[in-house]
């Protein structure tokens, strides 16, 4: 029986594009994945407008906690979805690496956010659609 796929999102706060996409990822792979999602530099809190826009997707992400990126999570992972944290993120062999180019919705209006968050659930879609 082979293990579920581990799928870490990192950007640089670990307050927006990460937690959404970690946010659309558990809720479109129904179980079937383990998601991770970590910042390089992590703010306090999780983005206020990320989480008005996924609870209009009917997705919430207001209780998560920003956290650290780790070697550990990354080495825990499968796949290793980066978003703007370049050389920050650590690199290990044998996994399989993407970065997606995505606006950061930092200090952005709900409007914006709504065009990053789709962008993400898109990806992800087609992230999951390649690993399961």
């Amino acid at each position: 029986m082979s293990k579920k796929p581990t799928v870490l999102f990192v950007c640089v706060h670990n307050a927006g594009r990460s937690q959404m996409a970690a946010g659309f990822m558990e809720h479109h792979g129904d179980g079937r994945v383990e998601v991770l999602s970590a910042g390089s530099a992590p703010k306090e809190s999780i983005n206020p407008v990320a989480v008005e826009a996924m609870l209009e997707k009917g997705i919430d992400i207001a209780n998560r906690k920003p956290k650290v990126l780790t070697n550990e999570s990354v080495q825990a992972s499968d796949v290793v979805i980066t978003m703007g944290c370049g050389d920050a993120c650590p690199f290990y062999p044998g996994k399989r690496y993407e970065d997606w180019a995505l606006e950061d919705p930092a200090g952005q209006n709900l409007e914006f956010v709504r065009r990053v968050r789709d962008d993400i659930e898109a990806r992800v879609k087609q992230l999951l659609s390649e690993i399961l």
